[in-house]
């Protein structure tokens, strides 16, 4: 079984003990690859464990490509394998300030690659496009983290705010998570 470990979108962010590839050869990547295009030089079923650090959000920048990454990096998974997603969160000035982000990353938009949501989509009677079904891939989320702001930190830890609080400003306000972290397991067909 593979223990390929990916690093996609590395920048200046080398990880040992990974490869670390960028579509920019300016900090020297292991592998130099344009993650939009497709296929990427990877075997079906090598990979298993992908980071994602402040990457996906400066990808995509269509629905074609974006699709064309989520099923890609479906295919290269093995069963099991992790994918570690961080971005910055789409209402904090780091996402709003970078004119190279081309889409927001959230939980909702990846629970749309997820077989397991897109059935409950169905059960609720929800519209959400069901791109796990229509693309064939299959990502189950096991956790997601928001990093708060600082200063939504200190208000926390000083008992000013309640996490009901954080959980209703995250809702209608600018600038009080960071980042998000979303850590997923690609599912394939046992068979």
């Amino acid at each position: 079984m593979s223990d390929l470990k990916l690093n996609l979108g590395c920048g200046d962010t080398r990880l040992p003990g990974y490869v670390n590839v960028d579509k920019y050869g300016t900090f020297g990547p292991d592998i130099q690859a344009d993650l939009e295009a497709v296929p990427w030089p990877f075997e079906t079923d090598s990979v298993a464990d992908i980071q994602l650090i402040h990457a996906l959000e400066h990808m995509g920048q269509t629905t074609g490509q974006f699709l064309n990454i989520m099923t890609e990096m479906h295919r290269v998974c093995r069963h099991g394998a992790r994918i570690t997603i961080k971005v910055p969160h789409p209402r904090s000035d780091g996402f709003l300030g970078d004119p190279t982000h081309v889409r927001p990353i959230t939980p909702n938009v990846l629970s749309l690659f997820s077989m397991e949501e897109n059935r409950k989509f169905i059960e609720r009677g929800w519209p959400n496009t069901r791109l796990a079904m229509h693309l064939n891939v299959d990502f189950r989320i096991l956790s997601v983290g928001y990093k708060l702001m600082p200063r939504w930190q200190q208000r926390l830890k000083a008992g000013q705010v309640t996490n009901q609080d954080i959980a209703e400003a995250i809702e209608s306000q600018n600038n009080v998570v960071d980042e998000i972290t979303i850590l997923l397991e690609a599912v394939k067909d046992a068979a």
